[in-house]
C-alpha cells in the first residue's frame, strides 16, 4: 500500500465512491464523489494528535468488527494509505452538539475543516477493474448458534481481532470476563453450505478455522474442539497444515454443530452430532467460535448496475466465462479480481488480481480493439423514440440521438438480443441474426432431414 501511495503513475482517492460510469471501452468516464473528511489532506501531516485528544468514543463495527472502540476523528486502521484521519460527523460533539472542537484546537498544522464539502471528479479511464471483495454474514440469521445472546460467542473475524496484537486485547486471548479460557469450541459453516442461508462453500473458512485452533492451543493451551461436517484443505502445504493442527491436541468432531446454547451460569453448551460415532455428543466450553460465511457486499446491486455487471444466482458477479474467461466480465473493458467473483483464498484472490491487470495491459497494448460483429442495429425510419430498447438493454448499449430515435453504441452491444424481442415497432435487428437468416437456417436443417 505505501509504494501504491508513493507511484507517480498512482492517484488514490480514498474515502471515494463511483457514483457513475458512462462510456465504453477505451474511453469511460466515471464520475467519482469524494466525501468530505472534515481534515485538509494537504495540510494533514498523520502526527495523531487529534485521535489521542478526542474525547469521544464509539465501538468500532468496521476494523475492530465491533471488539473495540475507536475515536469520533480516526483512521480506518494503522496501516492506512494515506494516512490521514476522517471526522465521523455522526458522533463528533461539534457536528452533533455544537461544542468542543478539540481536534482543531491541537492540530498543530491547522488542518482540521469543519466547512469542508464533498467533491465530485469526472475522470477518464481506459479500462476498469471492480475488487469490491465480500461482506461477512450475521450469524444472527440462524437462531440456533444464539449469537448476540452471549459475548463469549464471536465469528472469526471478531476472534481475529482479539488475537491480534494490535486488537482490544492486546493480542491476548481472553473471555469477556478477562479470563483465558479453558474449553473452546470452533464450529464450521455457519452460513455456508446451507440451504437455509448460502448454499455454497465460502472456501477459506475451514483454513482460518484450522488457524485459530492452533493459535489458541498456543496462546492458552486450553482444549479446542472443532465440530465440521469434512474439512476442505485444498491448496498448496494446507493438508499437512491440517495434520499438524491434528497433533497440537485439537478434538476433531464430524458433524454439524446444531446449537449452542447459553446456560444460567453463562457457560456455553454446543450440541451437535458425531457422524463417526452416530450419536449425538455435546461439550460445555467458554467460548464458542462461529466460521462464518462470506457473500457479496451490501451494495452489490447498486455496483452491479453503475458498472453494467451481470450477478450470478448466488449474488456474485459474473464472469465473462468459468473457465476460459474468469478475469473478464460481459462489457468490454471492465474486469473482476478477488472476492467480487466470487469466494476466494489469499493466494488464489492474488492471482485473480494478477491476471486481470494482464487482461488491462493486453488491452492497452492492442492499441486498437476489435468489435463483435453480432451487434443490434436499428431501422431508423421504423423507430417510434419510445425507449422500451434503451430500458431493456442489460449493457447500457442504447440511447436516442438528435433526431430522438434509437442509436446503438457497437463498443458497448454484446448482441445479446434484448432490445430486439422487447422493440414494439420491430425496428431493431441484430446483424446475422436476421429472422430471414435464422428461417433460412431452419428452412437449410429442415431440407437436409427431409432429403
Amino acid at each position: 500500500m505505501m509504494d501504491a501511495g508513493r507511484h507517480p503513475n498512482i492517484t488514490l482517492l480514498t474515502y471515494s465512491e463511483v457514483e457513475a460510469v458512462s462510456g465504453y471501452v477505451g474511453n469511460f468516464t466515471v464520475r467519482i464523489r469524494k466525501r468530505a473528511r472534515s481534515v485538509d489532506e494537504e495540510k494533514c501531516t498523520g502526527c495523531g494528535l487529534c485521535q489521542e485528544k478526542c474525547p469521544t468514543k464509539v465501538i468500532d463495527t468496521a476494523y475492530e468488527a465491533g471488539m473495540g472502540k475507536r475515536k469520533a476523528i480516526y483512521r480506518p486502521f494503522s496501516q492506512a494509505i494515506p494516512n490521514i484521519p476522517v471526522i465521523d460527523r455522526e458522533n463528533c460533539l461539534f457536528f452533533t452538539k455544537g461544542r468542543c472542537k478539540l481536534c482543531e484546537k491541537v492540530c498543530p498544522a491547522g488542518a482540521i475543516d469543519y466547512n469542508q464539502q464533498d467533491q465530485t471528479l469526472e475522470v477518464q479511464v481506459g479500462a476498469i477493474v471492480v475488487a469490491t471483495g465480500y461482506g461477512m454474514w450475521d450469524p444472527r440469521q440462524l437462531p440456533q448458534y444464539s449469537y448476540g445472546l452471549s459475548p463469549n460467542i464471536i465469528t472469526g473475524l471478531q476472534f481475529e481481532r482479539l488475537v491480534s496484537a494490535g486488537g482490544p486485547t492486546g493480542g491476548h486471548i481472553v473471555t469477556a470476563e478477562g479470563k483465558e479460557p479453558e474449553r473452546v469450541a470452533i464450529i464450521h459453516c455457519v452460513g455456508s453450505r446451507d440451504v437455509n442461508a448460502h448454499p455454497y462453500c465460502s472456501r477459506f473458512c475451514c483454513m482460518y478455522s484450522l488457524k485459530h485452533a492452533h493459535q489458541v492451543r498456543e496462546h492458552t493451551g486450553a482444549q479446542v474442539y472443532e465440530f465440521y461436517m469434512d474439512m476442505r484443505a485444498f491448496g498448496k502445504a494446507y493438508e499437512e497444515f491440517y495434520e499438524r493442527v491434528q497433533e497440537d491436541g485439537v478434538i476433531f468432531v464430524r458433524g454439524r454443530g446444531a446449537e449452542v446454547e447459553v446456560l444460567p451460569d453463562g457457560k456455553l453448551r454446543v450440541k451437535g452430532e458425531d457422524a463417526d460415532l452416530g450419536r449425538l455428543v455435546s461439550v460445555d466450553v467458554d467460548m464458542v467460535i462461529l466460521a462464518s460465511a462470506i457473500e457479496p457486499q451490501p451494495d452489490a446491486d447498486r455496483v452491479a448496475a453503475i458498472f453494467g455487471l451481470g450477478r450470478t444466482p448466488d449474488g456474485w458477479f459474473a464472469e465473462a466465462h468459468p473457465k476460459l474467461r474468469p478475469a473478464e466480465t460481459a462489457t468490454a473493458g471492465i474486469f473482476l479480481a478477488g472476492c467480487a467473483q466470487g469466494p476466494r483464498d489469499i493466494p488464489d484472490t492474488v492471482s485473480h488480481a494478477d491476471a486481470a491487470a494482464m487482461q488491462v495491459v493486453r488491452l492497452f497494448n492492442q492499441g486498437e480493439v476489435t468489435i463483435s460483429p453480432t451487434v443490434a442495429v436499428v431501422d431508423e425510419a421504423k423507430c417510434v423514440g419510445c425507449g422500451e430498447c434503451i430500458l431493456a438493454c442489460p449493457y447500457s448499449a442504447i440511447a436516442r440521438n438528435l433526431r430522438g430515435k434509437a442509436e446503438v453504441n457497437p463498443a458497448l452491444c454484446q448482441g445479446c438480443g434484448t432490445c430486439v424481442a422487447t422493440c414494439p415497432s420491430h425496428a431493431i435487428a441484430g446483424l446475422h441474426f436476421t429472422d430471414e437468416q435464422i428461417v433460412a437456417q431452419i428452412e437449410g436443417l429442415l431440407e437436409g432431414v427431409l432429403v
